[in-house]
Formats: C-alpha cells, sequence, structure tokens
C-alpha cells in the first residue's frame, strides 16, 4: 500500500469514527422516527450492507436495552445493591458504553460516578474514603467512569504516587473488594481493551473534532507517548486484583458498536432477574372547571423560535 493510500485510509477510519459519535443522536431521535427513516437521513447513499450493518446494531442496542429496564426494575424491586467499574486507556470507549446503559434508565435507580482528581484534603484520606460515599443503597446501581484503579494506573505511571502506595493498594483492594462482596454489593469490573493503533486513530480524531476537542487533555497526550508504561501498569493490575469475588472481564473495543452490544449483554448475564409485574397504568381524565382561565404569556419571555 502506498503513503497515498494509507493517507486515505487513515482519513476514512477518522471519519467514520466521527460518525460513530454522532449516532448517539441518532439513537435518541429513533425515538421519534423510524430506523429506516433516520439510517436514511444519515447516509442516503450507504450501501446495502452498510445500512443492514446498522440497522442489525441499532436493532440489537434497542432490545438489550429495554432488558436493561427490566434488570433496573428488578434491583429497585428486590433491593439489590450494584456497583459496575468500567476501566481502560484513554479513548477506549468506556463512556460511550456507559451512556449506551445508562441512556433509558432512571437516573434515581442508576447513576454514574467520574470523580475528579484528588484534592488537597482527600489526598491525605485513606485511599478509598472519597469513593465509599458514593457506593449504592438498596435499590441502586452505580457505574464509575473510573474508579479507584486509578492508583494502579494513571497516578503509577504518571508518579503522583509512590511504589510503596501501589504496593499498599495491591495489598488493600482484595480485602475492600471482599467487604463489598460481603455487605451484599455485586461487583462488576470491565477494562476496555484497544490496540496502540486505534487509540492513535481516535486520538486523531478528537483532535480533528471540535465537539470532542475537549475530550483532549495533556494527561491524555502524556499517555499516549507512555503506552508501554500504561500496558506494564495494566498487566500487574489485572494480574493482582482479579480476583474470585470480584473477577475483570475483559471488553475487546477495538471495534465500539460491538464492544457496546457485547458489554451489555455479558452485564445482563451477571443478574438472575426477571421481569417485574406492574399494576396497569389508568389515566385518569383531567378536571375542567368553568372559571379557570389560562393566563397568556408575556412575548418577552418566549424563547425565539430559530428552528
Amino acid at each position: 500500500m502506498s503513503m497515498s493510500d494509507e493517507h486515505e485510509a487513515l482519513l476514512r477510519r477518522i471519519h467514520a469514527d466521527l460518525i460513530d459519535g454522532y449516532d448517539e443522536e441518532l439513537e435518541l431521535e429513533i425515538e421519534d422516527r423510524s430506523i429506516d427513516d433516520v439510517i436514511a437521513g444519515v447516509d442516503p447513499a450507504a450501501d446495502t450492507s452498510r445500512r443492514t450493518e446498522r440497522m442489525r446494531y441499532f436493532r440489537e442496542l434497542f432490545r438489550l436495552q429495554g432488558e436493561l429496564v427490566k434488570l433496573q426494575d428488578w434491583v429497585a424491586e428486590t433491593g439489590q445493591k450494584v456497583v459496575i467499574l468500567f476501566e481502560g486507556r484513554d479513548a477506549a470507549g468506556k463512556g460511550g458504553a456507559i451512556k449506551r446503559i445508562t441512556q433509558r434508565l432512571n437516573p434515581r435507580v442508576c447513576r454514574t460516578v467520574a470523580l475528579p482528581a484528588p484534592n488537597s484534603r482527600e489526598r491525605t484520606q485513606w485511599y478509598f474514603q472519597r469513593y465509599a460515599p458514593h457506593l449504592p443503597a438498596a435499590g441502586e446501581i452505580v457505574l464509575f467512569d473510573r474508579s479507584w484503579y486509578n492508583r494502579a494506573g494513571v497516578e503509577r505511571v504518571m508518579g503522583f504516587c509512590s511504589e510503596d502506595d501501589v504496593e499498599e493498594f495491591f495489598r488493600s483492594v482484595p480485602e475492600f473488594e471482599r467487604m463489598l462482596v460481603r455487605s451484599g454489593i455485586k461487583l462488576i469490573k470491565y477494562w476496555f481493551s484497544i490496540t496502540d493503533e486505534e487509540q492513535h486513530v481516535r486520538f486523531l480524531g478528537r483532535i480533528h473534532d471540535p465537539l470532542k476537542q475537549w475530550k483532549l487533555s495533556p494527561m491524555d497526550l502524556e499517555s499516549r507517548r507512555r503506552w508501554e508504561d500504561y500496558t506494564k501498569a495494566k498487566e500487574a493490575m489485572l494480574e493482582r486484583t482479579h480476583i474470585a469475588e470480584a473477577p475483570w472481564w475483559v471488553v475487546q473495543a477495538v471495534d465500539k458498536k460491538r464492544a457496546r452490544l457485547n458489554c451489555i449483554q455479558h452485564l445482563l448475564t451477571q443478574f438472575d432477574y426477571h421481569e417485574v409485574d406492574k399494576p396497569l397504568v389508568d389515566l385518569p381524565a383531567r378536571e375542567r372547571h368553568d372559571d379557570y382561565i389560562r393566563n397568556p404569556v408575556p412575548a418577552s419571555m418566549i424563547v425565539p423560535e430559530v428552528y
């Protein structure tokens, strides 16, 4: 393959990655339109195989999201406590998978935790202390977009902690997680795995997409340079924290759509849930009173109808 062909192939991959990001809005749009209409609107010139692939993805996604709603109802009804950790390199697709999981769920039952870097006070606390307040009560699902495993990853690679700190973490985390499980929490840990080349392409996509540039931080760029250091840190983490009570599950994430579907499908298999019976909903008739008058809204308060 010539340099020109390689360049064209790279541009096509970046373009495909950008389109994939916009699918988030299309998935929501399908609530008011048919799958065929949305796909036709996205790419009228798409070939048959591409259209078929997209339709299959959307149909499977919506089917799985329907099962997630059943799981959510069962968790709330039976008082389950669920924690799901999402770890992986920058641009591995963790956030995209989390969005698809939570997209149709009740935020009062299922919430996402994405903590910033610890402040000066938190850095002096017991390491797990700032994560504990976010653990679930009965009937709740908590998804951690990165978790206490920051210590085994970014903190270790970037030198934000000492090797003694890391060693203490490896001694403590199995016991910490066993305590969570003994307390009745179902703990599931996912590592999203991508290749060196795929991360390179996704970072280029973020650089060239104005809607995603905010996702790139100096830390992300430095992590790209230290790919091999992160690999060593990841291997040590998986080896020393893969325990029977809370094993690691690796999601092959080079293909984002497949990764989302496979992750959700696997997540559902971790529970012996069932559909919760619900009473039929009877919409009551609205009361009407002769003396009711709806006052007009002042024109100055109306949002301009630009569209």
